[in-house]
């Protein structure tokens, strides 16, 4: 069979379901044929990438063909870990272009720090690749933008790994809330309370042996190595990373926008879409450390205006040890009849003076979003946590609240150009000041 055709096949197979049916065990009993398996490449082998690659091999539609990482050290954990479920290891790779350049890979899994996500999604994309891309869809604004243009250009399905959307959980809490029973809800709240450690100041110091650190660093400006950007804390700063906001308030915030979306459907509203504005509080009131993130931060969107304005509500206190409404990190949305409060294994929803109404559980493992990805690949539907729809507009607000906390003021959006009106300041953060050549953003 030749490539075209087993891609042909793939998507023109029986098997291709819709892409609304969610992930059971039983999937993974037995593996598909080899030509009717998805060939997939991964970018990054450790920290959320290596649950990726259990979570991709284990699939039965999946192959796992080939792992790229910039650490040698992380390769082998990750390459062991694939053969064990699926038989064969996969090739490793230090580039990720090679796997760009393999015609017979399907899809690429980029599982890698924020500012490595926007590049490799726009060239696969180029390439003909379907990409999932772990959250936020990119380092900034103008990157996510860049990657919804090349999704669309080139036809590609571009799942982002908010992966509570595909669950049964996050499904079940959305059908309760379109029955109405909330009543008319005006108000929602996404908040992260978990305690996060402090990143005390170290002194830059000799790369880890192997690792092509130049590479690492890609468009974002040339740093001495320090352990506190490397794996693990690369999102606390500036060049690399997108702070908490991003890192979890981006699972949070969509989680509080889908809910809405559900009561406005019931109350035949329109869907909240872009903010209008958005004003962030915060800073680095707590932890007296190397991070340049705030710890501390709330922030206000408003969508839509006069009587039909709503306002969502983000909460960060990277420093709490306790939860908050009996969630550490979670998202609540509040009608004139009741409320509803969904967190990462269970949901609950209550009425008048108390009653609980309905509730639900189950955990947030990306398995059912991995396999909603690959039923897309083969149906050509959008995925759940689609990256135009879902995925770029979710990350939207955390890059502007991002922005409105650095710039000390509230901005207004304008939804048409993703631009912040009459504020050249906060517009020149939503891209680099400069990208590191040859790290230079791909045109579409």
């Amino acid at each position: 069979m030749s490539e075209q055709s087993r891609r042909d096949f793939l998507q023109s197979s029986s098997l291709a379901v819709a892409s609304g049916a969610l992930f059971s065990h039983t999937a993974l009993a037995g593996k598909d044929q080899p030509s009717e398996r998805v060939r997939v490449g991964i970018m990054g082998a450790g920290g959320r990438a290596f649950s990726l690659v259990n979570s991709f091999a284990a699939n039965k539609s999946v192959e796992v063909v080939a792992i790229a990482d910039l650490d040698p050290s992380k390769l082998p954990k990750a390459l062991d870990a694939v053969e064990k479920l699926q038989g064969k290891k996969p090739r490793e790779e230090s580039d990720f272009r090679k796997l760009i350049d393999d015609k017979t890979i399907d899809a690429l899994v980029v599982g890698t720090p924020d500012h490595w996500h926007a590049i490799p999604t726009i060239l696969a994309c180029q390439a003909g690749k379907d990409v999932y891309v772990e959250k936020p869809d990119a380092h900034n604004i103008v990157e996510g933008m860049r990657m919804v243009a090349a999704m669309k250009k080139h036809k590609r399905v571009v799942q982002m790994g908010s992966q509570h959307r595909s669950t049964t959980r996050m499904q079940a809490a959305i059908e309760f809330v379109k029955s109405g029973k909330l009543g008319k809800c005006v108000v929602a709240k996404a908040w992260e309370s978990s305690k996060q450690g402090a990143v005390p100041a170290v002194a830059d110091s000799a790369p880890p042996a192997g690792v092509d650190y130049e590479m690492w660093m890609g468009s974002a400006p040339k740093r001495p190595f320090n352990v506190n950007r490397f794996h693990g804390r690369w999102r606390w700063f500036y060049d690399y990373g997108t702070g908490d906001l991003g890192n979890d308030g981006v699972h949070r915030l969509d989680m509080a926008v889908v809910l809405l979306n559900a009561a406005l459907e019931a109350q035949k509203e329109q869907p909240i879409g872009l903010p209008r504005t958005i004003f962030a509080s915060g800073g680095k009131w707590f932890f007296d450390d190397a991070q340049e993130f705030p710890d501390t931060m709330q922030v206000n969107y408003e969508f839509g205006t006069g009587k039909q304005t709503k306002l969502l509500t983000y909460e960060m206190r990277i420093w709490a040890p306790y939860d908050y409404l009996d969630e550490e990190e979670g998202a609540a949305v509040f009608g004139d009849q009741g409320y509803i409060i969904c967190g990462n294994k269970k949901w609950a929803a209550f009425g008048k003076k108390g009653v609980l109404l309905a509730k639900g559980e189950g955990d947030s493992h990306e398995k059912p979003h991995v396999q909603n990805f690959i039923e897309c690949i083969k149906s050509r539907q959008k995925p759940y946590c689609d990256l135009e729809t879902v995925g770029h507009p979710a990350s939207i607000l955390c890059h502007a609240g991002n922005i409105s906390a650095r710039v000390g003021r509230k901005l207004t959006l304008d939804p048409a150009t993703e631009t912040f009106v009459g504020d050249a300041e906060a517009n020149a953060l939503r891209t680099r000041a400069e990208y590191r050549k040859p790290w230079v953003l791909p045109e579409v």
